[in-house]
């Protein structure tokens, strides 16, 4: 059974033309409304496991804040329903719910108690509040006086500070210093092996790819698409480009994976080769083998300026590596229609033992986000192996040299 299952879900806000309108709809009850439903969400529907890890992606404005605000019960639906099995801690906007004239410890207790912690769960939770947030003596000082960063420390640990069945965080981590976020991951990565279901909104595809299972994109107030967090994650990059005229195609790649190509079709990619020194197709590398990327592209029109760049990824999406010409100071500029190149990325394969894979993209400027020609994810896959050296663990070979001194 399900641990958490939205329903049909929806949510509308009413708007009015003026206050008057509002003020007649009010004390004129049986007049004609005078308002129009602006739809926020629509027919959101997804179920989630004990356990299981779900990434929540979309452009600013899509709904995934309200989504989490219904979820935790700060808002009310208008259509559909939730339901929730077991505790549930939110970590919604940051500093949602502190008073700022109240001091931290006392903010604390207040939240604990909405949790619905009681009074002796929390004079037991108190000390491990205060040494996981690592406010010091602050934690007696008003709210006021915080820093965001020392805010999230300390929401973050009163939400945590029992392990939830439900653990739902919106955006909150990506404020504050790489120490306490590195800190509050691990807590929730052992959430997660303890059974914790995770229901996270985040830009940081880092952190979805790496926490989640599974992923949905919202966009315009719909669940546009769901799969892998790889998936769903290049579908959102594809849409942060997404312009008049530009469409988003997907394929299958021979290994079953999803290819998501999209882009206006100004230029366009022909043909994705990797080969070795000798200039043969390779699939193949020995670590720290030289290689050399060959793409060909045609421009499908006059062009001011293009720009082509790759990126490595590991098996999660992750990238290892990425530049492009703008970078290395070569951009083409003035293309004429028609016009065809040939592109050789030489470089070293300083990787671990694994499956990647290269994404392409076509662009001007330093970025795909004003002009994307053409984006195509797994544009090239291949694998590394560890033939000659000795064996090491990571994504990259940094081989290092060792001298060891005797003192006494």
């Amino acid at each position: 059974m399900s641990i958490l299952s939205v329903i049909n879900l929806g949510k509308a806000y009413k708007q009015y033309s003026n206050r008057w309108a509002r003020l007649a709809e009010w004390f004129i009850p049986v007049s004609k409304p005078r308002h129009h439903l602006h739809w926020v969400l629509e027919g959101i529907n997804f179920s989630l496991e004990p356990g299981e890890a779900l990434g929540i992606v979309g452009i600013n404005g899509a709904g995934k804040s309200t989504l989490l605000k219904m979820i935790a019960g700060t808002v009310q639906p208008t259509t559909g329903q939730i339901q929730v099995r077991g505790r549930l801690a939110a970590l919604l906007e940051l500093g949602m719910g502190f008073h700022p004239d109240f001091s931290g410890r006392q903010n604390a207790l207040m939240a604990a108690q909405l949790l619905g912690y009681s009074q002796d769960e929390i004079a037991q939770l108190m000390p491990e509040i205060e040494a996981f947030a690592e406010i010091g003596e602050y934690i007696d000082q008003p709210v006021r006086v915080y820093s965001s960063g020392m805010q999230m420390r300390l929401a973050f640990s009163v939400a945590t500070a029992i392990r939830p069945d439900i653990l739902v965080i919106d955006e909150a981590l990506s404020v504050g210093d790489a120490y306490f976020q590195h800190k509050s991951f691990d807590r929730i990565r052992q959430f997660q092996n303890q059974g914790s279901t995770l229901l996270i909104v985040s830009h940081d595809k880092a952190a979805i790819q790496s926490i989640c299972s599974r992923a949905i994109l919202i966009n315009s107030g719909r669940l546009t698409y769901e799969g892998k967090p790889e998936d769903v994650m290049n579908y959102y990059n594809a849409l942060l480009a997404d312009k008049v005229n530009h469409e988003i195609e997907f394929s299958q790649t021979n290994a079953g994976e999803t290819q998501i190509i999209s882009g206006s079709g100004e230029a366009s990619i022909v043909a994705v080769r990797l080969l070795d020194q000798q200039g043969d197709l390779i699939e193949v590398f020995d670590v720290g083998q030289s290689a050399v990327l060959q793409v060909e592209v045609r421009a499908n029109k006059d062009l001011p300026e293009l720009v082509l760049g790759y990126a490595i990824k590991d098996r999660l999406g992750q990238a290892i590596f990425g530049t492009n010409t703008h970078q290395l100071k070569q951009v083409l500029c003035n293309v004429k229609k028609d016009s065809t190149f040939i592109f050789d990325f030489c470089f070293v394969a300083n990787l671990g033992e694994g499956s990647y894979s290269i994404s392409i993209a076509l662009h001007s400027d330093n970025t795909h986000i004003s002009n994307n020609y053409e984006w195509r994810e797994l544009a090239a896959l291949f694998s590394v192996v560890n033939m000659k050296h000795l064996a090491f663990l990571g994504s990259s070979w940094i081989p290092p040299t060792l001298e060891i001194k005797k003192i006494i």
